[in-house]
C-alpha cells in the first residue's frame, strides 16, 4: 500500500537486500501482542492503538484529539492561540472503488484545548462542502485552502470564513489525487511552497503574486533554521535544496538545476513491526522480507525537520519521515558539509517509532509550540489511490475488512517522559515579536517573523534592524532580515554590510535578499561589491553569486555578461556555479556559449558541456508537435497523461530526478506496441535502458505500476494515452487501436505483476 496521494507512477524502490533480525525489544513485543498473526487488522481505540505502538526509549506518545472530533485528517497549521487548524478530507477512498471523491464532505476546522490539559475539548468547522480539499496556510488574516484544482484565500473573520478570493485555478492539475501538489509551506523567505508542485505564492498587500519555482517531491515540505527546504517522494527517505528556495527557477529550458531535489540520503531502508502485506506491489520479490515486512520505502511522506527546544540536543536538526504504508515513523540526523547537506538513518534494524496497528497511517508531521512533534493520524485500512489500487492490494483490504470504518482519525505528540510541556503564548505586541525572534523554538521563531509582516507591524522597524546588526550571525538576526525584507524595508545600507560579513552562511542570506533591495538608485553600490565578491576565492558563496547576478540585468545588462564570463573562469568545473550561471541565461544560452568559446578554448569544461546540452534541449523542444492538435486527438489520453504519467515523467516527457526516465525519444514508447500496452497495462520494473542510458533505483524509482487494474481506465482510453505519447514531443509513430489494447489484455489476463526489461526484450 502507499501513501496517501504520493505519485506512484513509480511506487516501490527496486532494492535486493537481506533483512536483519528486528532487536529484542520489538521482537518480545511482538510476540506479547501476537503481532505476528496479520489475518485481521481490527479497528482500535486511540488508547489500545498507543499500547499497540513502540517507540524510543525516554519518550511518550500523547493522544491529542481523536474521532468523532476529527476525521480523515491529512494537514494541519497552528496558530497564534496554539490551536489546531486541521484539513478533513473526508472523500479520500471511502471504498476500494474511491466512489465518494466527488462528494462535498470535506472540510477545515479549528481545535482547541481550553482547558490546557493536552486534550482538545473544542471543535469549530470554519469551512465546510468542499471537495477532497488537501492543504492549508495560515496567512496575513485569512487561510489558503486547496481544493482541487483551485487554491483559495479566504478570509477569516471571528473563526468564520469570510470573503473568498480566488489566488490560482489551476493550483493542482489533473485527476490523480496522489498527484497533485499539497502542503502550502510558508517558508523563512516569505513565499510559500508546494510539494509537488512548480508553484510559489506570495500576498503583497491586497495581490497575490505568483512565480514558477523547482519541482519538490510529493507529499509534505519542511525547512531547516538557514530556510533550506526539505521533502521526499514515496520511495525516497530524504530530498532536499542545498540552497535556499528562491534561486536558479529562471530559465525553463534547464532540465535541472544541481543543488535542488537532491537526495540527501540514498538509504531508503525500513524496519516494520509487524508483517505489512497490504502494500500494492507486496507480491514482488524483494519488496517484502521473508517474515513478510516492508524492506524499503513505499509512501515516504509528511517530513518534519525537528527545531524545537523539548527535545534534546541530539535531536535537534533531525528528519523526521512518516512511512504509513508500514505503519512508522523514521529519525535521520542532518548534518551538513559546506552548502552541502546530508544524513544518515539514526538506528539499524530498528526505529524511531513502530505500531503493531495496520490502521496506523501517520501522514504529516510537524513541530509543534510546545517543542513536540506532532503525528497526523489517518486511521484507516486504505491508503492507496484507486489509480493505481492492485489486485493482489485488492484482495489484501478484503481480506482483513480495511474497507471500514473509515473517517477516522487521530492526531498525538511525541515528547520526552516526564518533560513539562506547555505552548509558548505568543504576544501581540510588535516589540515583544522581536524578541521572539530569538527564541530556542523554531516554530516560535518562524510564527513571530510571520506575525510581524502579517500584522504589517512597520512600528517594529528599528528594533528589527537593531537585532539583525547586533546579532547578524545568529538565527534571530536572520529572522529580523527576512522579517525586513517581508515588510517591504530592508535596505541595501542592511545588506552591504552582511555580503562582508565572516560567516558565509550570512553573506548567503544578504545575497538571497538582495534582489528586493535594487533599485535604479543603489544598483551602482552593489556592483563593486559584487565584482571583488568573484574575484575572491570563495567555493562555498559562488553558486549564490551566480545565481544573483543575473538580477542586476533591468539595471545593467551588459555588466552581467561581464560578470558572468568574470565567475564562469573562476570556476569553470564547479556544477553547481555552472548551472548558476545558466540558470539566468534564458534565451541566450546560444549567445553567451559563442562568447564564451572566442576567450576560452578549452571547451570540455563543466559551463561548456552544460551549455551545449542546454542548446541540444531546446533544439529538440523546438521541434516537438503542436500539443494542441494532440489533445484534440486524443483527448482522454491527453487528460490520462496529465493525471497519471505528467507528475513522474514530466510535462515535456523528459523524466523527472528521482521519479521516472524520459518518454521522450524512449524506444519503449515509439518502439513495439505490444511492449508499450503490455507496460501501461501491467508496469514494468527496472534498471530499464532508455536512448543509451540506463535507469535504475536511487536515481529514479524502481517500478512503474500497470494501470490495467483501474476500472475507471477502460481500453479507448489506454489505446489514446498510448497514440499520445507516441506521438508527443519528438517521438513519431503509428498510434494504437482499442482492438490492439483488447487484444494484449487477453494474452497477459492471467498476469499479476510488472514485467522486467528482459521480459519485454522479445516484444520491442
Amino acid at each position: 500500500m502507499s501513501k496517501i496521494y504520493s505519485a506512484l507512477v513509480f511506487a516501490v524502490i527496486f532494492i535486493v537486500s537481506c533483512y536483519p533480525k528486528k532487536p529484542a525489544t520489538q521482537q518480545q513485543t511482538s510476540a506479547s501482542i501476537g503481532a505476528n498473526n496479520y489475518d485481521s487488522a481490527p479497528f482500535v481505540s486511540p488508547e489500545e492503538s498507543v499500547k499497540k505502538m513502540i517507540l524510543e526509549d525516554g519518550f511518550e506518545i500523547q493522544l491529542v484529539t481523536a474521532e468523532p472530533d476529527i476525521s480523515s485528517p491529512v494537514a494541519m497549521n497552528f496558530d497564534d492561540k496554539n490551536r489546531m487548524w486541521v484539513v478533513e478530507m473526508q472523500g479520500y477512498m471511502t471504498d476500494a472503488d474511491g466512489s465518494e471523491e466527488d462528494k462535498k464532505n470535506g472540510r477545515i476546522v479549528i481545535l482547541e484545548d481550553k482547558d490546557k490539559d493536552g486534550r482538545v475539548d473544542e471543535r469549530k468547522v470554519f469551512l465546510d462542502s468542499l471537495v477532497m480539499p488537501r492543504a492549508l496556510c495560515l496567512v496575513d488574516n485569512g487561510i489558503l485552502v486547496a481544493e482541487p484544482p483551485r487554491l483559495w484565500f479566504v478570509e477569516i473573520n471571528n473563526d468564520k470564513a469570510g470573503k473568498r478570493t480566488l489566488v490560482d485555478e489551476s493550483y493542482t492539475e489533473g485527476g490523480n489525487v496522489e498527484a497533485q501538489a499539497n502542503s502550502l509551506f510558508r517558508a523563512m523567505d516569505n513565499w510559500i511552497y508546494s510539494g509537488g508542485s512548480e508553484k510559489r505564492y506570495r500576498k503583497v498587500g491586497d495581490k497575490w503574486l505568483t512565480e514558477r519555482t523547482h519541482l519538490r517531491g510529493q507529499w509534505g515540505i519542511t525547512q531547516d533554521d538557514f530556510g533550506r527546504l526539505y521533502y521526499n517522494n514515496n520511495s525516497q527517505n530524504i530530498l532536499g535544496d542545498y540552497f535556499l528556495p528562491g534561486l536558479g527557477s529562471g530559465n525553463e529550458n534547464l532540465q535541472r538545476v544541481r543543488g535542488f531535489n537532491e537526495r540527501i540520503i540514498s538509504d531508503n531502508r525500513v524496519y516494520p513491526a509487524r508483517p505489512t502485506p497490504g502494500v500494492n506491489r507486496g507480491y514482488k520479490d524483494n519488496v517484502l522480507d521473508s517474515a513478510k515486512r516492508l524492506v524499503s520505502f513505499t509512501a515516504a511522506c509528511g517530513p518534519a525537520l525537528y527545531r524545537g527546544d523539548l527535545f534534546s540536543k541530539q535531536y535537534y536538526n533531525n528528519v523526521f519521515v512518516a512511512e504509513p504504508a508500514a505503519n512508522l515513523i523514521k529519525r535521520n540526523i542532518l548534518s551538513g558539509k559546506g552548502f552541502t547537506t546530508e544524513a544518515k538513518q539514526a538506528y539499524q534494524g530498528k526505529e524511531f517509532l513502530v505500531s503493531f496497528d495496520e490502521r496506523f497511517r501517520p501522514v504529516s508531521l510537524y513541530n509543534g509550540p510546545d517543542g513536540a512533534l506532532y503525528v497526523v493520524d489517518m486511521y484507516r485500512g486504505i491508503i492507496q489511490h484507486k489509480s493505481f489500487l492492485t489486485d493482489y492490494l485488492k484482495n489484501e483490504i478484503k481480506k482483513r475488512s480495511l474497507e471500514k470504518p473509515v473517517n477516522c482519525g487521530r492526531i498525538y505528540r511525541i515528547v520526552p517522559k516526564n518533560s513539562s510541556i506547555k505552548a509558548v503564548e505568543m504576544p501581540a505586541s510588535p516589540s515583544k515579536l522581536v524578541e521572539m525572534l530569538k527564541h530556542p523554538n523554531g516554530w516560535v521563531r518562524d510564527k513571530a517573523q510571520q506575525m510581524i509582516i502579517d500584522g504589517n507591524y512597520v512600528k517594529a522597524e528599528g528594533k528589527l534592524r537593531e537585532l539583525m546588526t547586533k546579532n547578524a550571525g545568529d538565527l534571530a538576526g536572520i529572522h529580523a532580515l527576512w522579517a525586513l525584507e517581508g515588510l517591504g524595508l530592508l535596505q541595501s545600507s542592511d545588506i552591504l554590510p552582511l555580503l562582508k560579513h565572516k560567516d558565509w552562511n550570512i553573506r548567503a542570506q544578504a545575497l538571497s535578499a538582495l534582489p528586493s533591495t535594487m533599485t535604479n538608485d543603489n544598483v551602482v553600490k552593489y556592483k563593486p561589491v559584487l565584482q571583488e565578491m568573484i574575484e575572491q576565492t570563495d567555493t562555498l558563496i559562488a553558486p549564490y553569486l551566480a545565481f544573483q547576478i543575473g538580477k542586476l540585468k533591468p539595471f545593467d545588462a551588459k555588466v552581467i555578461t561581464d560578470l558572468y564570463q568574470q565567475i564562469s573562469g573562476k570556476y569553470p568545473n564547479n556544477i553547481y556555479v555552472t548551472d548558476a550561471v545558466v540558470s539566468n541565461l534564458k534565451g541566450q544560452e546560444a549567445t553567451f556559449y559563442r562568447r564564451m568559446v572566442q576567450s576560452r578554448p578549452d571547451t570540455t569544461q563543466a559551463i561548456f558541456v552544460q551549455l551545449r546540452k542546454t542548446i541540444s534541449d531546446i533544439k529538440s523542444n523546438e521541434s516537438n508537435k503542436d500539443a494542441n492538435l494532440l489533445r484534440k486527438q486524443y483527448p482522454r489520453g491527453a487528460s490520462l497523461f496529465r493525471s497519471t504519467c505528467q507528475p513522474c515523467h514530466g510535462a515535456d516527457g523528459n523524466g523527472v530526478r528521482a521519479l521516472a526516465p524520459p518518454l521522450n525519444r524512449s524506444e519503449w514508447v515509439t518502439g513495439s506496441k505490444e511492449t508499450l500496452i503490455a507496460i501501461l497495462l501491467h508496469g514494468l520494473s527496472g534498471p530499464v535502458k532508455v536512448n543509451n542510458k540506463v535507469y535504475q533505483a536511487p536515481e529514479i524509482n524502481g517500478d512503474m505500476p500497470g494501470i490495467g487494474s483501474n476500472k475507471d481506465i477502460v481500453d479507448e482510453d489506454i489505446a489514446q494515452l498510448s497514440s499520445f505519447i507516441r506521438n508527443s514531443w519528438s517521438n513519431e509513430a503509428e498510434k494504437i487501436s482499442r482492438e490492439e489494447v483488447i487484444k494484449i489484455r487477453k494474452k497477459f489476463e492471467s498476469r499479476q505483476g510488472s514485467f522486467t526489461a528482459a521480459e519485454l526484450e522479445g516484444t520491442k
